[in-house]
């Protein structure tokens, strides 16, 4: 017979046991310290959280509550992590954070036993399958880090738990804490915060940008010595693997005086650099008072269309200087970044049956699988406009860039603004049919 659902009471009991099970902390004190530490985490989005502000209205669940977020494994998976900072203490006073030291909030700390406990009691509940843990910089940068070191530590060697682990690595702390915490976590963030060395020192003028790049440098080095070893090594111990998962950085966008040209530049750095998995985006929020910050929050369409040049950027060949220029230094929010570029780099069509698979990428409508289906086609005949229909590739957003066979089957126009206000007709138009 399957267990009963246990009742909220019963729920409340094992929290309470939990609490208490290592020291005198109440369940209130507990879940209070839950309660604040899962929100002040929720601005942190390298761990891919859902960002739904769903709340529960009668029914069961609530996504507008912190504490669970969503991330994906490699074969794609959705998996829950518990999403906590280990404490919302700071020595810093960044102007756009809002655990910044001047701030007059809730502030509270976890128990390296705590966080364990929760971890592993949650995971036996089948509430989360990993934790996601961050925190403020308590006392210094190396304090912090061995404390986060402690729970990795205890929960690999003591509880056994082989689940994912992503921690937040500690800008400024030690190299050999770096390398320590690397070998119990799956996955390492460094937040670089800030795209230009001019803004971290306006916005964050206590952290240095050399803080946070050495880090990565170093986490990018061990990472490719740890690669050839296993690959010389057939029985290299899963012990000493070296962040398996990599490591990753966040941006705020929208924060004072930058532009997405300054994002993407530095995202392209990052990539080229030190061998990131993903640079994640946040739309700032305001947090605080303060004369060098927008008092509006960054539109959500703006971070969107910077993931969308991202995407451009890992996947489609794309160089951030190809995007945005100094004449252009922002996106056109109307249109995603591949036709915006695609207009404003506009010469002459592109023939299909001559176009290089890197040509065929960058256009609109045509992605990987498009562009080596034509390829492929290709080597047999002349492909037709009706051969594109049979091979289903759609045409729809790429017809006024290319011809087939020498023919042009696009609308005609005479400037790249005529071209630009053409495709937003078009756009608009669809967009009003749904409705």
């Amino acid at each position: 017979m399957f267990e009963e659902m246990k009742t909220f009471d019963q729920r409340k009991q094992e929290l309470i046991t939990l609490g208490k099970k290592k020291g005198s902390i109440t369940y209130e004190e507990l879940a209070e310290k839950l309660k604040i530490l899962s929100d002040a985490a929720k601005y942190d989005v390298s761990c891919s959280s859902s960002g739904s502000n769903r709340k529960n209205r009668g029914g069961i669940g609530n996504a507008s509550m912190s504490g669970i977020c969503h991330s994906w494994s490699e074969d794609g998976r959705c998996i829950s992590l518990l999403k906590i900072l280990f404490t919302n203490h700071c020595i810093y006073n960044c102007n756009y954070c809002i655990n910044a030291r001047s701030l007059d909030s809730k502030r509270a700390a976890f128990t390296v036993d705590e966080v364990v406990n929760l971890t592993i009691n949650f995971y036996k509940r089948n509430y989360i399958e990993g934790l996601f843990l961050s925190s403020g910089i308590f006392k210094s940068c190396d304090y912090t880090m061995e404390k986060l070191i402690e729970v990795a530590k205890r929960l690999r060697e003591v509880e056994n738990f082989n689940g994912y682990i992503h921690m937040k690595a500690i800008p400024g702390a030690s190299e050999y804490l770096i390398k320590e915490l690397g070998r119990y976590v799956d996955r390492m963030s460094i937040n670089i915060e800030l795209p230009t060395e001019r803004s971290l020192a306006l916005l964050a003028p206590e952290k240095k940008i050399d803080d946070i790049t050495k880090p990565m440098d170093l986490v990018s080095k061990t990472l490719k010595i740890n690669t050839f070893e296993r690959e010389k090594y057939k029985n290299y111990p899963k012990k000493n693997l070296f962040l398996p998962a990599g490591q990753t950085t966040q941006m705020i966008v929208g924060a004072g005086d930058i532009h997405d040209r300054d994002v993407m530049i530095r995202s392209q750095s990052l990539y080229d650099d030190y061998s990131l998995k993903r640079v994640y985006y946040s739309a700032y929020v305001p947090v605080r008072e303060s004369s060098l910050l927008p008092r509006e929050k960054t539109p959500l369409l703006r971070e969107h269309r910077i993931y969308q040049a991202d995407f451009l950027m890992r996947f489609y060949g794309f160089r951030a200087s190809e995007l945005l220029s100094d004449k252009k230094k922002d996106f056109d929010l109307r249109l995603d970044p591949k036709m915006d570029w695609a207009i404003e780099s506009y010469t002459n069509p592109i023939e299909i049956n001559k176009a290089s698979l890197e040509e065929l990428l960058k256009i609109p409508g045509f992605g990987p699988r498009s562009a080596r289906k034509i390829i492929k086609a290709r080597k047999s005949f002349a492909l037709t406009f009706e051969d594109l229909k049979k091979l289903r590739i759609s045409t729809k957003r790429a017809i006024n860039f290319i011809t087939v066979s020498g023919k042009y089957y696009g609308r005609k126009f005479d400037t790249k603004e005529s071209l630009r206000d053409l495709i937003l007709d078009r756009e608009s138009s669809e967009q009003l049919s749904f409705f």
